[in-house]
């Protein structure tokens, strides 16, 4: 049976365990949760059921300590079968948490509850990330049912934590276990467009900032003799949104293709109209072209600090409470040449390399010397009301994955 004949006949076992996994919350404590355990017991049972811990094949289950969970940790699978070759092993990463429904009143089904419909099934989680997740589970299954020895040895890894920060998951596994060499070959089934031609190679440098502004505050009719830190805070964001001008490379791997120095979020600062406020903060969200490093940026932005208390007679505090950095994976990695011929095999398509602004787990392995990329079919539902999964993107990335594995 070839894999095209294998994963239709599957069709009805596909919809069944995306209907098992979703009736399975598995949200963060952060989103009001109790984290995965309960979804990656089910998913255990279902591959031992399929046979994966059979005839070499293995399970294998790590703990990240969490006492915000009633279970006390939060788990992620590893599943292994043996390949020809092993010295070279093959990863398909995905992850077990979803975000909360939000409002439910904007669902038109129970977003616990999978329906089908028109090709389509309907859950929360069933795109994000469950399709990557059953993709790669149905790809080495098939495998397993056949007999049929991969080139290399298939690891499929299901993290806990991916939706807020992989501290549980895939930071905490690169911390404390072995698992990882910087041979192995790893996708990320947890981007990409409708026709399944984006492969994600890069993400732009990430750095928010906090800026703390301190002047005096004083009644709104005598500015003169106050130093209003939301005038000097307003010039800031705009001075600092135009370091875009300053830090102006482009690149065309990315969209957009220049870095970006964005103002956000804003603190309250005064009660009253009438109020001249001593103190208000604000935060920047800075997505940076890899060209340049987020230490030569923060200068800039200190610099720019400077010049503006000494306009305005204030302090300012600048922070970095959260920046990231990694290396991109080069189109003539493995990984990515790899990935680009089965898709071009299955799909028919020519892949185009991407980069992206937002961060995704690939990160924490590139900056540990891995090659990664992220790749799937996807409608983008990602965390929107009426989630959904189109049945034929699973099956083809699920076909993609075979051939992947296959060579």
């Amino acid at each position: 049976m070839n894999s095209y004949e294998f994963l239709e006949n599957s069709r009805r076992e596909i919809v069944a365990l995306e209907t098992l996994l979703t009736s399975i919350p598995a949200i963060a404590p952060e989103g009001g949760g109790d984290g995965e355990e309960k979804k990656c017991r089910a998913l255990q049972a279902w591959l031992s059921e399929n046979g994966f811990d059979k005839n070499g094949c293995t399970i294998e289950r790590y703990e990240a300590p969490d006492s915000r969970v009633s279970a006390g940790v939060r788990p992620s699978l590893v599943v292994t079968i043996p390949g020809v070759d092993d010295s070279q092993r093959v990863w398909v990463m995905a992850h077990l948490d979803v975000v909360p429904v939000g409002d439910p009143k904007l669902w038109n089904t129970d977003p616990w509850t999978v329906v089908e419909k028109d090709g389509k099934i309907y859950g929360r989680g069933v795109e994000d990330n469950q399709q990557g997740l059953c993709s790669a589970a149905f790809a080495a299954l098939y495998f397993i049912k056949n007999g049929i020895k991969p080139a290399h040895t298939i690891k499929l890894l299901f993290v806990a934590d991916e939706e807020n920060g992989s501290v549980y998951g895939a930071i905490w596994l690169v911390k404390n276990t072995d698992l990882f060499k910087k041979t192995d070959l790893f996708l990320i089934p947890d981007g990409g467009d409708s026709q399944g031609c984006e492969i994600e190679i890069a993400e732009k440098n990430l750095m928010w900032l906090q800026l703390h502004v301190m002047g005096k505050q004083t009644h709104g009719s005598r500015p003169d003799s106050g130093a209003n830190a939301c005038l000097a805070a307003c010039a800031l964001a705009v001075r600092l949104h135009d370091l875009e001008k300053v830090f102006n490379k482009r690149d065309s791997l990315f969209t957009p293709d220049y870095s970006t120095f964005q103002p956000t979020k804003r603190e309250k600062n005064v009660d009253s109209v009438n109020i001249i406020p001593g103190e208000d903060t604000f935060y920047m969200d800075c997505r940076i072209l890899p060209c340049y490093s987020v230490s030569e940026v923060f200068a800039k932005v200190e610099e720019v600090c400077r010049e503006t208390e000494k306009e305005f007679g204030v302090k300012i505090e600048c922070k970095a409470p959260h920046c990231s950095e990694s290396p991109a994976t080069p189109v003539t990695a493995p990984v990515a040449q790899k990935l680009a011929e089965s898709i071009k095999k299955v799909h028919g398509i020519e892949p185009k390399f991407i980069g992206i602004g937002g961060g995704t787990v690939a990160a924490e392995l590139r900056r540990e010397g891995i090659d990664a990329v992220v790749w799937s079919t996807l409608d983008d539902q990602a965390h929107q009301p009426n989630e959904y999964c189109v049945i034929d993107n699973l099956i083809k990335d699920a076909q993609t994955l075979i051939e992947f594995f296959a060579n």
